[in-house]
């Protein structure tokens, strides 16, 4: 998993990366304010996704702004985020240089928001969901990722 190309973060004082991150399993919601998808399911999701598997899993946000960039600022983002009670740690994509597609979003292949990625705990991409995901089998996919090792408690073989 590349690292994230962030311009700012938003709800924390010690923005992570996915370095750091080594070791954790790490749900990422890509999206964007103005993304229906993103309003009614996306965010939702990864707010239960925060609540329900607490310390046992980090969730971040990416949003990714590739239209309306002009309705879609860090001030702008920052007042979203204050409404719908997101509490969890949010990046904001680096913008590309040609107002197109961010950097992250473009890096990763991500096809639109919502986009839900899971990362395991050695930092490795092991799912990239487009559009609404059903809870049931993202619990159920996340419960696994927990339930592998850590890469520190692997044994090496003999």
């Amino acid at each position: 998993m590349p690292e994230l190309a962030v311009s700012e973060w938003f709800n924390t004082t010690d923005p992570p990366t996915i370095a750091s991150l080594r070791g954790e399993v790490v749900v990422i919601e890509a999206f964007q304010m103005l993304c229906p998808g993103c309003v009614s399911h996306g965010l939702p999701q990864a707010s239960r996704v925060a609540a329900t598997f607490g310390t046992d899993v980090t969730v971040l946000g990416l949003h990714t702004v590739f239209e309306h960039h002009e309705a879609m600022t860090p001030v702008a983002l920052k007042a979203f985020l204050h409404e719908y009670r997101i509490t969890f740690p949010v990046a904001v994509d680096e913008p590309a240089a040609s107002g197109g597609m961010p950097v992250t979003m473009r890096r990763l292949g991500l096809r639109g928001t919502p986009s839900l990625l899971l990362v395991d705990r050695a930092g490795r991409l092991r799912a990239d969901a487009f559009g609404q995901i059903d809870d049931l089998a993202l619990g159920a996919e996340i419960a696994r990722l927990i339930a592998e090792p850590r890469p520190d408690e692997v044994s090496s073989p003999a």
